[in-house]
This record gives structure tokens, sequence and C-alpha cells, in this order.
């Protein structure tokens, strides 16, 4: 759909003169009606009271003088008044049609697809400054959306050719009579059905969290239930990498959160899976659990890779990946920490990553109210 253009004759300046002109030449015209009705009977009752030797016909001449020279001086203030305003008025609207052309052509540009378009401030007053400020913000926003977009569905397609080269090959090794059906082969097409199985799995749980369609069962249950048996579940992934894991209970006596135990329990388990994932064989992951006045905080600290200053902003976005993420074979699908995040906010909390920097570890940090209630 291609949008309007906007001519010199029918846009927001020659409507702001036309108005300026039209509130001018009705209140000139009002003043004009306003003294021709009052001012000649004025004049006249004046004029009998002071008239002295003038006659009848000497009166009609006076009146006949005053009300031409009244009319002169109105047309002649009217044509000043209308050549004065509409000066100022062109003038105006002159330095308002720049930056509104401007803002119009970005906003045709961003329509097209051309996020990276921007408009400079307008000097036209603090409204328009103030919008062309949240215009370059909407910009920024859809042109980060579209860069993930982009990325998603690139890394969909890097996700999920590799299963599906491998079923094919096996299926023609199969159809050929090179393969044979047994266990290894078996293994290994289910090995691949179970990684498309978690990416569509993956991908449906951040879309249900992120719109509010977790269907959660909320209950009281204690935090170290919670972190030990996430714990519980990714020791041995720890193990086969050779990676320490400690677990830290720094909350006393043993404190309560009402939620949904699966659900958070997946957040846990995806903090700790990002955690080894990030960390090389000899590193070490620590879990701590605290009470921080009415909130419960858990903590997962690493030692691994880090994450650069310019990459923080980005790292609960979808599908995004670190670059030495990408270099890695043994990498995630890029949502679970999307996915925590969705979940971590509609239970009323909030998860934050930190870092030094590269090779200097990361720390991620969840807050939740003891008494969380599903956000609808």
């Amino acid at each position: 759909m291609t949008a309007p253009r906007i001519g010199r004759w029918d846009g927001f300046a020659t409507r702001l003169m036309l108005a300026q002109l039209g509130v001018l030449v009705a209140s000139v015209v009002t003043a004009a009606v306003v003294a021709a009705v009052l001012g000649p009977p004025l004049f006249h009752s004046h004029l009998l009271r002071a008239r002295g030797s003038l006659n009848d016909s000497q009166v009609d001449h006076v009146e006949r003088a005053y009300l031409d020279s009244s009319l002169l001086a109105f047309g002649v203030a009217f044509l000043i008044a209308i050549a004065s305003a509409g000066a100022v008025t062109w003038v105006m609207a002159r330095r308002l049609r720049r930056p509104l052309d401007d803002l119009s052509s970005a906003a045709r540009a961003i329509a097209g697809g051309r996020y990276d378009r921007r408009v400079a401030p307008t000097g036209a007053g603090a409204e328009l400054d103030v919008f062309a400020e949240s215009f370059n913000e909407m910009a920024m926003r859809l042109q980060t959306t579209e860069d993930t977009r982009r990325r998603l569905l690139a890394d969909l397609a890097h996700e999920m050719r590799t299963p599906l080269a491998t079923c094919s090959a096996y299926l023609e090794a199969l159809d050929d009579g090179v393969a044979t059906w047994g266990p290894d082969t078996s293994g290994i097409m289910a090995q691949q059905v179970i990684r498309l199985s978690r990416l569509a799995a993956d991908l449906e749980d951040v879309s249900r969290a992120e719109e509010g369609r977790l269907s959660p069962d909320l209950r009281e249950v204690p935090v170290a239930r919670l972190v030990d048996t996430a714990v519980a579940t990714v020791r041995p992934r720890f193990e086969d990498k050779a990676v320490s894991l400690e677990r830290v209970d720094e909350a006393g006596p043993a404190p309560t959160v009402r939620v949904d135990a699966q659900r958070f329990g997946q957040v846990l388990t995806n903090l700790l899976d990002n955690a080894v994932r990030h960390t090389p064989g000899g590193g070490h992951v620590r879990i701590a659990s605290r009470v921080d006045a009415e909130e419960v905080v858990i903590t997962v600290q690493d030692d691994g890779e880090g994450i650069g200053d310019d990459q923080l902003p980005h790292v609960f976005e979808r599908f995004y990946r670190g670059d030495t993420a990408r270099d890695r074979t043994d990498r995630g699908s890029g949502i679970g920490l999307t996915i925590s995040r969705a979940i971590v906010d509609a239970h009323g909390g909030s998860i934050t990553a930190q870092s030094s920097g590269p090779g200097r570890g990361a720390t991620l940090e969840v807050r939740l109210p003891t008494r969380a209630t599903v956000r609808t």
C-alpha cells in the first residue's frame, strides 16, 4: 500500500495559513458590522446635541462623511491586517512545513521498510521535538524487532536444517539399501525427532508465557525444594562436562513462595543449563538463595565466558546468542532465557543479567516476592 503524498495546497502548513486568515477575516468583518450598526446612531445622537447652527442638509453631509471615512478606514485597515497576518502566517507555516515534511518523509521510508531512517530535532517547538524524539525511538524499536525477526528466521532455518538433513540422509540410505534399520539408526532418527520436538516445544512455551497463557497451578512451595529439584535435574550434565556445581542456601528458615512449581522449576533449570553451556570444563557454577526484605533472591553465578556490554541488553531476546555461543556445537535454541523472563514476569518478579565482561563469568539474578501471584 502506497502512502498518500501531501500536496502543497492540502498540507498542514497551508491549512494553518488559511485558518489564520479565516480568523482574521471573521474578526475584521465582525468589527465592521458592529461599527456599522452602532456607530452611525451614536454619531447622529451626538451630532444632534452639538450641531448648533447646522441645518438638516449639513447634518446629512457630516453623517455621510463619517460613514465614508469609517468605511475607508476599515477597508485600509482590513487590507493591511490581511497582508501583515498573511506574511506572519507564511513565515510560521514555512518554519513548520520543513520539519513536518521531514517527519512525513521518514514515516513513508519506515512504512517502506527502511527502519534505519531517523529525523533530526526540528527546532520548531518543544512539542515537535518531543514528537521527533518519540518517532526516532519507535523507529529504533521497529528496527530492533525487524533484526530480531530476521535473526529468528535464520536461526530457525539453521536449527531445523541439521535434523532434517540427517533424517533425509538416513531415509535415502534405507531406500537404497546402504543402511539397515537397527538400534543405531533408530537412535539417531529418534534423537533428531526429539531435537525438532524440543524446538517446537520451546517456541510454544515462549509464546504461551509472553501471551499470559500459562494456566499456572499456584501453591506454597519451599524455595529450597525448587532449587534442589533444579540442581538434581541438571547435575548429570555438569558431571559429564566436568563443571562443579555448588549449592548455597543463605535463606535461613525455609522461606516459601506461591508459584507454579513446574514453571518456576523450568526457570531455574534454564538458568543452570545456560550456565553450564557457557562454562568450560573445570569451571565452577554457584546457585544461591537468600531473602532480601520481602523478596526471595536466587542467583546463578558462573566463571565461564562472560557477556560483553553490547550483549547484555539482548540476552533475554528470542533466539539471541552471543558470538561465542554461535561458534559452538553445544548450544541451546536461544529461547530458554526468554521463557524464563516471561515466567518470572508473570509471577510478579524480575530477572537480570550481570557480567564484568568476556572471560569473567556472568550472574543471573531472579527476584520473586514471597507472596507472588501470577499476573493476568
